[in-house]
C-alpha cells in the first residue's frame, strides 16, 4: 500500500522505516500508526534480516498527535492507545532485529517507541522525554516500555518530574544503547545492526522471542521456559550447522532468513 505518513526504503538485507511527518514532529496519529503497523507486519513477514526506525525533520518523534486526541471520547481514547501498544509488540514480535536512529527529540509514545526497539543509537543532541507527569495527562503507557528499559527509580523520574533527558543520559539509564556525534548517527546505526544481524538468523528470531517472553517472569520460571527454549534451539538446522561449522574450523552456512518465520512460528 502507498503510505502517506512514513517511508519504507530496503537496502540489501535492511530496511529503512522513516517517519515522515516532518511538519508535524512526526507525532503518532491514528493514521501514522496504522501505516507503521503495516509496514513492520510486511517487513516481519519477509526476508530482511534487520529494520531501522528513524524520523525525517527535527525531531525523532513527539509522540500522540494532542491535536487529533482534543475532545475525544473515551472509547477513541481506547482505541488510539491500543493501536499505540499493537504496534510497540509487533516491533518485538518480528523476527528481525529492529533499531532506533535517535536525533532531536523523542517524547511520549516516542519516547516508548525508543525504549520498543531492540535496540537504540542517539545523537549526541537527541533529548528524551516522558513530559505528562508535568501536565494533566500522565506517561502511563510509554512507561510500560520505558520501565522495562531503565531502572524503576529513573523510569519515574522521568514521568514524575516530565523534565527531559539528554543523550548521555539516556545511555547511562539504559535507555539508548550508545551515543554518538550527529554526523556519525547514519553510520553507527548501520555498524551496529550489522554486528546485531550476524549468524543464523532463525536462531536469532528464536532468542529474540524468547528473551520477551521471560523478561516478564519470576527468575526460576523464567529459566525453567529458557531452558526448553534452548534445549529445542539445539535441535534446528543452524544450530548444528553452527557446531559442525566451529569444529571443521569453516564458515558457516546458514538457513535462508525466511526460515526464522517458521521457526518462530513452530515455537508458540
Amino acid at each position: 500500500m502507498p503510505y502517506d505518513c512514513i517511508l519504507v526504503e530496503s537496502d540489501g538485507p535492511y530496511v529503512t522505516v522513516t517517519m515522515n511527518l516532518p511538519e508535524r514532529r512526526n507525532a503518532l496519529s491514528r493514521a501514522h500508526l496504522l501505516e507503521l503497523l503495516d509496514a513492520f507486519g510486511k517487513i516481519g513477514a519477509s526476508n530482511a534480516l534487520g529494520v531501522v526506525l528513524a524520523g525525517r525533520g527535527p525531531v525523532f518523534s513527539a509522540g500522540h498527535d494532542l491535536a487529533e486526541l482534543a475532545g475525544a471520547e473515551l472509547d477513541q481514547v481506547r482505541e488510539l492507545l491500543s493501536t499505540c501498544t499493537d504496534l510497540m509488540e509487533l516491533i518485538q514480535a518480528v523476527p528481525q532485529v529492529v533499531i532506533a536512529r535517535v536525533h532531536g527529540l523523542a517524547t511520549a509514545a516516542g519516547c516508548q517507541l525508543v525504549a520498543s526497539c531492540d535496540l537504540a543509537v542517539a545523537a549526541k543532541s537527541a533529548t528524551f522525554a516522558l513530559p505528562g507527569g508535568k501536565g494533566g495527562w500522565f506517561c502511563t503507557t510509554p512507561l510500560v516500555a520505558v520501565g522495562r528499559s531503565v531502572s524503576r527509580k529513573h523510569a519515574l523520574e522521568m514521568a514524575l518530574t516530565g523534565d527531559p533527558i539528554d543523550a548521555d543520559t539516556a545511555a547511562g539509564w539504559g535507555l539508548v544503547n550508545r551515543v554518538v556525534p550527529d554526523d556519525a548517527l547514519e553510520q553507527a546505526t548501520v555498524e551496529l545492526l550489522e554486528r546485531a544481524t550476524r549468524g543464523s538468523a532463525v536462531s536469532r528470531a528464536l532468542g529474540k522471542q524468547a528473551f520477551y517472553t521471560q523478561i516478564g517472569m519470576e527468575q526460576y520460571q523464567a529459566y525453567r521456559y529458557a531452558v526448553e527454549v534452548m534445549a529445542a534451539a539445539s535441535q534446528i538446522d543452524d544450530a548444528r550447522e553452527g557446531v559442525s561449522a566451529f569444529l571443521e574450523k569453516r564458515a558457516a552456512r546458514w538457513a535462508a532468513p525466511s526460515a526464522s518465520r517458521e521457526g518462530v512460528n513452530n515455537s508458540q
